[in-house]
């Protein structure tokens, strides 16, 4: 499949009609999507809109220079990598190095051969692409660090990394923030008794079962074994409560069946946190506080939620 058949956008900025017409025509040609822009301005508009993998600008123009152009790509912050070509009547070396050092990766000097243009253009979108691979390579390497590789749930850096920002803007807005931390009832035994398979099954109903019954603003995820953490946020203490309730009850009121037996999968919580009118404490410090409050849980019988009050202050 050649670049061209791949779809790729080339975008065309120039203020000259008879200009735009030289550039557009072989890579029209060649099979490439063309955009043009009649003005830098436009070119800025439609280079935003559309992210083409190709950026061909003249460097003298009315409103916004080729320098200009080179600029305001290479300072917008969005992925993907652009390949910018300036085009320019200028033979003077100075402009030419001024715009590489600005961020252009290449120019053309009218007036230019349509056969090195579009060679031009292919190696900027052979390196485009080879770039925008890396970088799509390089988010899914960023995901799965973050991810738990078995729920899919975030796993403990991914929250500690939420958490902590969600938890200053609490503080500083003074909206309710609530850690309550979930472990499986006797869950080596299920391991034991029935295989890893099992359990890995077991785990993956519970985090589906979390993913849905929270909203988009809140979070669940994976700490490690059988040990998951919620953050409930903009809610009151007894809406998380009831979030929690509703948790535990859809666990335990749908047994789970291995090689033929009925196992009863249950989940013990404990819950910490403060109100907008409460002082806000620590990620570290609300953990603790939920991990004894489900300490609590545990040592009073398992399958039931246990609430951990702000210290006073």
């Amino acid at each position: 499949m050649s670049l061209a058949e791949k779809g790729f956008k080339v975008l065309i900025i120039d203020d000259s009609p008879v200009a735009r017409k030289l550039v557009e025509l072989p890579l029209v040609e060649s099979g490439y999507t063309v955009l043009l822009a009649s003005s830098g301005r436009e070119g800025i508009e439609l280079f935003e809109k559309h992210r083409p993998v190709v950026v061909i600008t003249d460097w003298t123009m009315p409103d916004l220079t080729g320098k200009d152009i080179c600029e305001r790509i290479r300072s917008s912050s969005k992925n993907p990598y652009t390949y910018v070509v300036v085009v320019t009547a200028q033979t003077g070396k100075e402009n030419l190095v001024e715009a590489l050092a600005l961020g252009a990766d290449d120019y053309l000097t009218k007036p230019f051969h349509r056969g090195e243009l579009v060679a031009r253009v292919g190696a900027g979108a052979r390196i485009t692409g080879l770039q925008r691979q890396i970088e799509g390579k390089n988010k899914q390497l960023e995901e799965l660090a973050l991810t738990d590789a078995l729920t899919g749930l975030p796993n403990r850096r991914a929250i500690e990394d939420w958490a902590g920002t969600q938890l200053s803007s609490a503080a500083r807005h003074g909206f309710p923030f609530w850690v309550a931390l979930a472990d499986l009832d006797h869950f080596k035994q299920v391991n034991d008794t029935f295989g890893h398979d099992a359990g890995d099954a077991v785990l993956k109903r519970f985090a589906k079962i979390l993913k849905s019954s929270l909203r988009r603003g809140d979070l669940c995820g994976r700490l490690g074994g059988e040990e998951f953490l919620l953050v409930l946020t903009h809610a009151k203490k007894e809406d998380a409560l009831r979030v929690i309730e509703r948790i535990r009850i859809e666990l335990s009121s749908a047994p789970v069946t291995f090689a033929g037996c009925t196992v009863a999968v249950t989940a013990s919580f404990g819950l910490a946190g403060f109100e907008g009118s409460q002082k806000a404490s620590t990620f570290v410090r609300l953990r603790e506080m939920a991990d004894a409050a489900l300490y609590s849980a545990k040592r009073d019988g398992r399958n039931r939620i246990e609430f951990m009050p702000a210290p006073a202050y």
